[in-house]
């Protein structure tokens, strides 16, 4: 098939700064909630890829989920529901929580149900998806180790999408959100850390799953170097990038040459394989996994997925310490002392220790404690349902104002021997 335009150096540089930094005043909110699906009578079985399929089928209908959510599959079996953008964090929430409910339904059905975990505590799926980007990405994790098998197979995430936020200097500006979001990170990582299980047996962190991501290509998924305009730092570590795969007609194999990055090959840097195009700058920007991802709008990756409706409350906390702008100026001053006076943003080594020690991290749970008393007072001042202000109370009172996360009820249901996954039956 033709693939377009040769591409040069300067229009790519231009392109994944403009795209990707679109400028606009904080305001849309979406979610990705991304499940692990369980056999209801036997959660330790694999479930296979056809009986998802069957029980899915009733959803591909242009109507069938009430708000427009999208159903799509992970390489493990895991099932995503993506929401549409909303023009409010409480219409985010609803229309989410209502397509998810008819998604919920419709699994149970079949027998089957969802299951909130961030890393598969006990099963080692097979990868289920046959796709040529999925066969070259486990092909360039395994010249770096096993973790790509296990993120691609295992994993699953809360998301929340955010406005870029406008040219201006202030607190709804793109640099101050950029820098907020991962200044935000290691707090979102401890509070809803929900994977310490692999294999069986505690892993020694709260958020494995952070840790898979962290060890499957460093390079990778860790955030950019810092900045003063993020658009350069996204655009030179865009490009510096390892190409993951190369788009070829089928049945052609998508692995990339090794070492390859997106700058070498906008320089010819490999004789026998066609220049790129705009469509592969694109290709190569979804295959790129920093915990905040700018794509037109902010991605922030970090999260853990969550049993039950907890992703309504790291849904809420997320855009509330975002989006509300006294919120964020209290958020910025919260998490300063997790920065150094080298560099405004955290350091790798806090971000690793929010994902082993949770909140029972002095300093981050300190952190922790203050940006959930932020987001309560803010619920307060701004007349949020009570349904959400309860539910926000309600973690809190759970987890972090006891030094906990989710994971810990995880490693308490171990050491009782009571059931091995939190099977999800809300609806």
């Amino acid at each position: 098939m033709p693939w377009g335009n040769e591409l040069k150096l300067d229009d790519a540089e231009a392109h994944v700064r403009g795209v990707c930094f679109k400028n606009g005043p904080p305001g849309l909110t979406g979610v990705e909630l991304e499940w692990l699906v369980h056999d209801s009578g036997d959660p330790l079985r694999t479930v296979p890829k056809a009986r998802i399929d069957e029980a899915l089928a009733p959803l591909a209908a242009p109507d069938a989920l009430p708000y427009g959510s999208s159903i799509t599959r992970e390489p493990g079996g895991q099932v995503e529901l993506s929401s549409l953008p909303a023009a409010t964090l409480v219409d985010s929430v609803h229309g989410t929580a209502t397509d998810l409910a008819v998604l919920r339904r419709t699994l149970a059905t079949d027998g089957l149900a969802l299951s909130g975990c961030g890393l598969d505590p006990y099963r080692d799926p097979p990868r289920v998806l046959d796709h040529p980007r999925y066969r070259a990405m486990e092909a360039y994790f395994d010249r770096i180790g096993p973790w790509g098998r296990v993120m691609m197979r295992g994993t699953a995430a809360v998301q929340v999408n955010l406005d870029n936020g406008d040219g201006s200097d202030g607190v709804t500006g793109y640099r101050y959100r950029w820098e907020l979001a991962h200044r935000l990170g290691p707090v979102l990582v401890a509070a809803f850390a929900n994977s310490p299980l692999w294999q069986g047996a505690p892993t020694g962190w709260r958020s494995a799953r952070r840790a898979v991501w962290d060890r499957l290509d460093p390079r990778r998924t860790a955030p950019p170097d810092h900045d003063d305009d993020p658009r350069t730092a996204w655009a030179r570590y865009a490009l510096d990038q390892e190409l993951l795969c190369v788009r070829r007609n089928p049945p052609e194999d998508w692995s990339a040459p090794p070492e390859l990055t997106f700058r070498s090959w906008l320089d010819g840097g490999h004789r026998g394989l066609r220049p790129p195009t705009l469509a592969d700058l694109d290709y190569h920007l979804s295959t790129l996994f920093p915990p905040v991802r700018p794509r037109g709008w902010l991605e922030l990756r970090m999260l853990d997925a969550l049993p039950g409706d907890d992703w309504m409350v790291a849904t809420v906390v997320t855009a509330t310490l975002m989006d509300d702008p006294t919120a964020a100026r209290a958020a910025w001053d919260v998490t300063e002392p997790l920065c150094t006076a080298r560099s405004p943003l955290p350091s790798a080594e806090v971000w690793e220790q929010a994902g082993r020690c949770g909140p029972s991290d002095p300093l981050i749970g300190r952190a922790v404690n203050e940006c959930f008393a932020v987001v309560r007072a803010t619920l307060d001042r701004t007349d949020a349902p009570a349904a959400l202000r309860d539910a926000v109370a309600d973690f809190s009172q759970r987890y972090p104002e006891r030094g906990r996360c989710p994971a810990d009820d995880r490693l308490d249901a171990l050491r009782l021997g009571a059931a091995p996954y939190p099977l999800d039956q809300t609806w």
